[in-house]
């Protein structure tokens, strides 16, 4: 289709230069994440202008998740080896991305929020800058089967809160369903603390299976999963060993990306000041304070 993709590169030429005219944003942005914002936001350029800017806002405003981001430190290495944060390989027909997310160790002291967010943005970073293949659609699975209530006291709600803003509103990403499989009949205790920060049109995208259940397969085929889901896909030691390769070969990127995609506020043009920006701005930015463990 030449005529659609001479109309994505004017539109990425456009977004470009709006980039580099603004004072206050990064200006080193790799072309396939500007792509993303672009075909996300509906191909409109003003939402994606606005996405944007509060994608690299919401990043400055929280250098608890976004600051000193080594692969190969003791932190995100616990983090990779308690969770399996797993992008399945193959897509469903509809060209969805399908992600499991799960605790593979029922220790909760060994379980840290920040740094499990940290390094979940990490490999988020990792596919948006170097994946050239848009998805039409993305499918969140969250796997509760080690999540007990003891859990709640390991959330931090102030991490909580960014994390669901950014998810929800910056990330260039289309969010199609998002499945928690495996719930315990406490699940509805956990999801109240989320439940004041989640926008209506993603949570009617959730759905709950109890544990035992085949009812996700009805969205989307089991084939697609690991061997450990009844699926066709491989282990998830291969699937997770893939992507921590991958992340840990970014290290040099993310080390100096710290610097690199900072907001100086001093600079921002007072028509920039929307309110989405201003809520990011009345976030504490230190985490620790309202951690509740």
């Amino acid at each position: 289709m030449p005529d659609q993709e001479v109309e994505w590169n004017q539109e990425l030429v456009s977004l470009k230069d709006w980039l580099i005219n603004q004072p206050h944003l990064p200006h080193d942005v790799e072309d396939v994440l500007i792509h993303r914002f672009y075909i996300s936001c509906g191909k409109k350029l003003e939402r994606a202008k606005r996405t944007i800017d509060l994608f690299f806002t919401i990043r400055s405003s929280a250098p608890d998740l976004f600051c000193k981001r080594d692969p190969c430190s003791p932190e995100i290495r616990r983090i990779f080896e308690i969770c399996d944060l797993i992008p399945l390989p193959n897509k469903t027909k509809e060209n969805y991305k399908v992600f499991v997310y799960r605790l593979n160790n029922p220790d909760l002291d060994l379980f840290n929020f920040v740094d499990a967010i940290k390094t979940f943005f990490m490999l988020i970073d990792t596919r948006l800058t170097e994946e050239d293949e848009i998805p039409s659609g993305e499918i969140p699975i969250f796997d509760a089967h080690n999540i007990t209530l003891r859990f709640i006291g390991k959330i931090n709600l102030s991490v909580l809160r960014k994390y669901m803003m950014y998810t929800q509103e910056a990330i260039p990403v289309r969010l199609k369903q998002v499945h928690v499989i495996n719930a315990p009949a406490y699940i509805g205790r956990i999801f109240a603390l989320c439940k004041p920060f989640l926008k209506s049109e993603v949570a009617k995208l959730i759905k709950f299976h109890e544990p035992n259940s085949e009812t996700l397969h009805n969205d989307i085929p089991k084939e697609l999963f690991p061997f450990e889901y009844g699926g066709k896909a491989g282990s998830i030691d291969q699937i997770k060993r893939y992507w921590i390769k991958r992340v840990e070969a970014k290290r040099d990127w993310f080390l100096k990306n710290d610097e690199r995609w900072a907001v100086n506020e001093k600079l921002r043009p007072m028509g920039c000041q929307t309110e989405a920006i201003k809520q990011v701005k009345e976030l504490p930015n230190s985490f620790r304070s309202l951690a509740l463990d």
